[in-house]
């Protein structure tokens, strides 16, 4: 329960307490600041508590942005300003001073108390939140003209339309805008009427697309079909739920998690479908799928490492980004721009689409090509921006970068010699190191002790590549996790495509698709601000270096049939290890009152 704390002039025919209690906030009134401090002091310490001037004219959403968003540990819109538990002590102390100000608050309050606190917080360094209220109102006014034109103000509006439409993500691709979201806020809509929360939604959404795999996988005309629109619908879901977030503000650490994480469980288990679909038809496509997913997540990977070590950079403007927002002037180019890049908006629908006309092979060859073409179109940008703008990155992007190399600790056993090298190009060092594995599987037949040799050179340079003798602050060692990427998850799918036996390429799948849990897993608590995983899990799983180097060494001494049983054992230790600590954190730290978050992820 949320306590809200009505000071000032009370006014007749206010609607404002009945409005306060329809968002769950428990009315008080206060007759002066002694009283509202005396108020404040009763209300539990684990509690919200808003401080509200009685005479506040506006929205009913603008109330809602402002006093219930559970990101925010202190928010305000005009004449009304709140705290969260943490931010609970810095409130108690600016009320406390208002109090003695006023001679004990003997006296009714007749200013902007709300305002008054509000810039008290400013003042003390503490981070107020204020909301974009656009055309809703908010304000307080002090004569029954003021009033009068603020209530006309009110009544001009249709909050509810104005919470539709910021229930849409502000940036999304084509396809979602103008083919899922003109119909999924409605159901949003619908879903918060009925006391549905988005963690529901999205768990509806997964089981969905784990139906649509299944049809898939029976590898007939009319599975392939229903598939597809399955797929179709477990999107729509997969918008409702974000917007449903975003309409009720129903935020939370746990709901940003599940949301990121099904929508790649979601994705890879359909790929596995689609390929378990084709075997049924004689086609093996398991080289394809795990192509796909080996494309898609390092895409992915470039995304994120690219992200976090630009969010907080300080430079001058690229002429790359100038040209680009040139380019966004211009209303078609914004289309066509969002488009090539193969959102999941885009992608669903173009798998959902060939999916039910075509063949599976037909669909991981058009979606390889696209994939292919979208990543180099977004990492070329990526490259031309980091390297003519002169970025000065903070420790945190560095720490955040070696976070997501995720290096293991045959890489730390070689940091000593690795702290006596001083590279200015730690990206080329990983392309080199992750070219030799990989060309070394693909060259060499399968048994060979060459890829070893390559992995072995992959294992020495990886510290090097890391630049431990100064931080990954460089403009283009943002690269360094997404080459790691490529080179561990191609050569497990080069080995096991050179093997030859049924049944190694699916095993290499369900590897690939736990590592690269857990690589996202890092990315989702590097973003949650929640730090990488302990370090106990990364030397468990043996880091980047040690399982490259472990998949060669099986693949050289195992015959091809004890290769797809290694395989099959490896991606189940890893899948549990990573499954169980993942799982414990995030529940721990969504019981534990972590901050809620909001991670809008891709572009839908």
């Amino acid at each position: 329960m949320s306590t809200a704390i009505l000071t000032g002039q009370p006014v007749p025919g206010s609607s404002l307490e009945g409005d306060l209690r329809s968002l769950g906030f428990d009315v008080r009134v206060a007759t002066g600041t002694g009283d509202a401090e005396a108020l404040l002091a009763a209300v539990p310490a684990g509690q919200r508590v808003a401080i509200v001037d009685a005479r506040f004219v506006g929205h009913l959403h603008a109330l809602r942005l402002g006093l219930t968003d559970p990101r925010f540990p202190a928010a305000a819109v005009p004449g009304a300003v709140t705290a969260q538990p943490a931010a609970r002590p810095a409130l108690t102390r600016a009320l406390a001073r208002e109090n003695s100000a006023t001679a004990g608050g003997a006296a009714v309050v007749t200013d902007n108390l709300a305002e008054r606190i509000t810039a008290a917080l400013d003042a003390d360094g503490i981070p107020v939140h204020r909301p974009e209220l656009g055309t809703l109102v908010a304000a307080v006014p002090t004569d029954p003209q003021s009033r009068n034109e603020a209530r006309q103000a009110v009544a001009a509006v249709d909050d509810e339309a104005v919470r539709l439409r910021s229930a849409v993500k502000a940036r999304d691709g084509f396809f979602t805008t103008h083919f899922i979201s003109p119909y999924s806020r409605y159901i949003a809509r619908w879903c918060a009427r009925r006391g549905l929360t988005p963690n529901q939604v999205t768990t509806a959404s997964l089981v969905t697309a784990l139906i649509a795999a299944a049809a898939a996988a029976t590898g007939t005309r009319g599975g392939f079909v229903a598939a597809g629109v399955l797929l179709i619908l477990s999107f729509v879901l997969d918008c409702t739920d974000g917007q449903l977030a975003r309409y009720s503000l129903q935020y939370s650490t746990l709901g940003a998690w599940l949301d990121a994480t099904f929508d790649r469980v979601k994705e890879y288990a359909y790929y596995a479908g689609l390929a378990l679909g084709a075997a049924r038809g004689g086609d093996d496509v398991w080289a394809l799928a795990l192509g796909a997913m080996v494309l898609q997540t390092c895409r992915h990977v470039v995304d994120f490492a690219f992200n976090e070590a630009n969010h907080d950079a300080t430079a001058n403007t690229s002429p790359t980004a100038a040209l680009s927002d040139r380019l966004d002037s211009v209303g078609w180019t914004v289309w066509v721009r969002r488009m090539i890049v193969l959102p999941i908006g885009e992608r669903w629908a173009l798998i959902a689409v060939l999916t039910a006309a075509a063949t599976p092979r037909v669909t991981f060859v058009v979606l390889l090509i696209g994939c292919a073409f979208a990543a180099t179109y977004t990492t070329a940008g990526r490259v031309l921006r980091s390297v003519t703008r002169k970025a000065r990155r903070t420790d945190r992007a560095a720490r955040a970068l070696a976070d997501l190399a995720d290096s293991g600790p045959l890489a730390e056993l070689l940091t000593r010699v690795a702290r006596r090298v001083s590279l200015r190009a730690p990206a080329c060092t990983a392309l080199v190191g992750g070219a030799v594995v990989v060309l070394a599987a693909s060259l060499a037949g399968y048994g060979s002790w060459w890829p070893v040799l390559g992995a072995v050179f992959y294992v020495l340079q990886s510290p090097l590549a890391l630049a431990l003798a100064r931080p990954l602050k460089g403009p283009l060692d943002w690269l360094v996790p997404p080459l790691f990427r490529a080179a561990e998850y191609g050569t497990v799918l080069v080995l096991a495509a050179k093997s030859g036996v049924n049944g190694v390429l699916p095993a290499a799948f369900g590897l690939v698709a736990a590592v690269a849990y857990h690589h996202y897993d890092t990315v989702y608590r590097i973003r949650g601000d929640a730090g990488a995983p302990p370090h106990w899990l990364v030397r468990a799983i043996g880091g980047h270096e040690g399982r490259t180097l472990l998949v060669t060494v099986l693949a050289a001494t195992l015959t091809a049939a004890q290769f797809k049983v290694a395989l099959t054992a490896l991606a189940g230790y890893v899948a549990l290890v990573v499954l169980v600590e993942s799982i414990r954190f995030w529940v721990a730290a969504h019981k534990g009152g972590a901050p809620a978050v909001h991670d809008e992820g891709e572009p839908a």
